[in-house]
């Protein structure tokens, strides 16, 4: 009986006490959700949206929510929306086109095209404790570097993580922020999703120190996340704030053939001026197609689809006059409609070109057999020419992609440089094959994955270079390790099978880690989940800081020598931070038979299904 007494004096004692502590809790910190949600008084909102020294510019417009909205809720576009400064959709053109010959995007029923996503077992419906652990260090590292953006560098488009100070590299619009909307939804962090509606909401695209902004970034950044935001919020402000965008963007292909510049000069593009680029990049205008689409398809507004359909039958035209046939030179001339360049790539300035084929074909459901046709003819084409197996110590059967220079029609010259921005051919090729019922690609796709894998675990990092040579063979099928030309064409500085690392970076790309994902989807081999966590734990001990994670400038020297080039660009968390989420998640999250991924990994909804 005494013991029972003192149980109970002591959890009486125990009650007194816990109530005092929550008493002196709540009123010095309330919780509520409008106290979330303000950011001068909560650290898990967005500290810095209305920071005392935010007075001039668009961060000035924006005004708190009271209360966490619904989720869907159409009030809040009314609630958040400011119209920018300048109206885009008011501007007179030069160059008019009428709305009866403009081109819509197709309509009837949609061609069967293959399943995506490899059929699942039931069990992989939940997550082993290992693979939530995985999650949720992926889901924690981007919760770190997004308090840090928002506490350091916000509204700047970028957090330097070193110096831990904001820069403008994308117009000054907070490209983090709206770059990773989509991966906040994606990753359950609803309050810090709903905390800065306000700010995008409030973004004025006419408010920039710049005088002109690239086409292409503003487009796969702005553009692309506001969309994918918007298909997986369903909260209205994001789609206005994309439309308001949309029209800013349309504005550059007012020119006198319709092809837009490289940069959008707000000057010329109000004077009518225009022109296209006489030597631009091709996967500049050319890699548009997904997010103009997927604005249309969600306004019924068919300009901005009629737009880069223009360029779509530019490149239908060209695709079997050039020096490769099936392929087009890494920099055309836009302005003749000339494709006459005679370098070849899969990677930089070339890329998402390539990339947005089978993408088109999945978000209009099949239903332009343009975009197969030429997949299949660029995909033959690079298979044959670009495509390499290189020599390595251990025979391992991995494909890499290089680039390639035509002399003549008969002399194609491969140079076997890999790029860390290839990397994502792997995951191309692959979805192709399962769209379009080639087997064979989704193998070549497995291979260019792997070799990718197989990079990052030779160099002392764990990280594989920006740009690096290998030995080529001469056959896939007869390539075994010869130490003889290894000695004699090789760089004994670096790891076997290297010639050089002529850019030795790593700037936090998501390349490789995107083709790892897509491969699990489509194949379902756990192998492919094993790799993307050593490369994660690589990633994260050699680039990160002290408040957030940054490009190093040597992958080839030991982890304790790595140097921070204080950068961390918003692909880290648009696309990398993602792409390793997804893979440690269910196969349910973003489904790829539901999902199509712009080339900043947004996800747009295939409206067929």
């Amino acid at each position: 009986m005494a013991v029972w007494k003192r149980g109970r004096i002591s959890r009486r004692l125990g009650l007194v006490f816990w109530t005092v502590v929550f008493l002196i809790f709540y009123f010095r910190y309330p919780f509520s959700p409008s106290h979330l949600l303000n950011p001068a008084t909560s650290k898990n909102a967005a500290p810095g949206v209305a920071s005392s020294k935010q007075t001039t510019g668009w961060s000035a417009r924006i005004k708190l929510p009271g209360a966490l909205p619904r989720p869907g809720d159409p009030s809040s576009a009314v609630r958040y929306f400011i119209k920018s400064s300048y109206d885009w959709s008011k501007l007179s053109r030069r160059y008019p086109i009428d709305e009866a010959d403009m081109v819509r995007p197709p309509k009837g029923p949609p061609k069967p095209l293959g399943r995506v996503q490899h059929n699942f077992h039931r069990a992989t419906a939940t997550l082993d404790p290992k693979q939530q652990a995985q999650r949720e260090a992926v889901r924690n590292a981007f919760k770190r570097c997004w308090d840090s953006y928002m506490e350091y560098a916000f509204p700047k488009d970028e957090l330097a993580p070193v110096s831990l100070e904001g820069k403008d590299t994308f117009g000054g619009w907070a490209a983090t922020m709206v770059d990773a909307l989509d991966t906040l939804w994606i990753m359950g962090l609803h309050n810090e999703f709903y905390s800065i509606l306000p700010a995008v909401g409030a973004l004025d695209w006419n408010d920039t120190p710049l005088t002109s902004v690239n086409v292409f970034e503003t487009t796969i950044r702005y553009l692309g996340g506001l969309l994918s935001a918007y298909d997986l919020s369903g909260e209205d402000v994001l789609l206005r704030k994309a439309v308001e965008l949309g029209e800013m963007l349309y504005a550059a292909f007012d020119t006198p053939n319709h092809m837009p510049p490289f940069w959008l000069e707000f000057g010329a593009a109000k004077a009518g001026t225009q022109r296209a680029g006489s030597r631009d990049p091709s996967a500049s205008p050319c890699s548009l197609s997904l997010e103009l689409t997927r604005l249309s398809q969600l306004t019924s507004d068919p300009k901005y689809y009629d737009a880069i359909d223009r360029i779509t039958r530019f490149l239908e035209r060209t695709q079997n006059s050039t020096m490769l046939p099936g392929m087009w030179p890494t920099m055309m001339d836009f302005a003749s409609l000339s494709a006459s360049g005679s370098d070849f790539s899969l990677g930089g300035e070339a890329d998402s070109l390539y990339e947005y084929f089978p993408k088109m074909s999945a978000l209009l459901g099949g239903r332009d057999a343009s975009y197969e046709k030429m997949y299949r003819a660029s995909m033959n084409a690079a298979d044959k020419h670009l495509v390499f197996r290189p020599m390595v110590p251990g025979n391992e059967d991995i494909l890499f992609v290089g680039d390639v220079r035509v002399r003549a029609k008969d002399d194609v010259q491969l140079i076997a440089d890999g790029q860390h921005l290839s990397c994502f051919v792997g995951g191309m090729f692959a979805l192709g094959g399962k769209l379009y019922g080639i087997d064979a690609h989704v193998e070549t796709g497995e291979k260019i994955a792997r070799g990718c894998a197989w990079a990052y675990a030779q160099f002392p990092t764990g990280v594989m270079p920006e740009i690096f040579g290998l030995i080529p063979c001469a056959s896939r099928t007869e390539c075994k390790w010869d130490e003889e030309k290894w000695e004699s064409d090789g760089n004994q500085g670096l790891p076997k099978g290297f010639r050089h690392a002529r850019d030795p970076r790593y700037i936090l790309r998501p390349e490789a880690i995107e083709s790892i994902f897509l491969l699990y989807r489509m194949t379902g081999k756990p192998e492919y989940r094993d790799i993307a966590w050593r490369m994660f734990l690589a990633i994260q001990s050699t680039t990160a800081t002290k408040e957030a994670n940054s490009a190093i400038a040597d992958v080839t020297v030991k982890p304790d020598d790595v140097h921070l080039l204080d950068s961390m660009e918003s692909f880290w968390l648009a696309e990398t931070l993602k792409y390793f989420y997804l893979i440690f998640s269910t196969p349910d999250t973003i489904s790829l038979d539901e999902y199509v991924f712009n080339t900043e990994a947004h996800p747009f909804k295939r409206p067929d299904r």
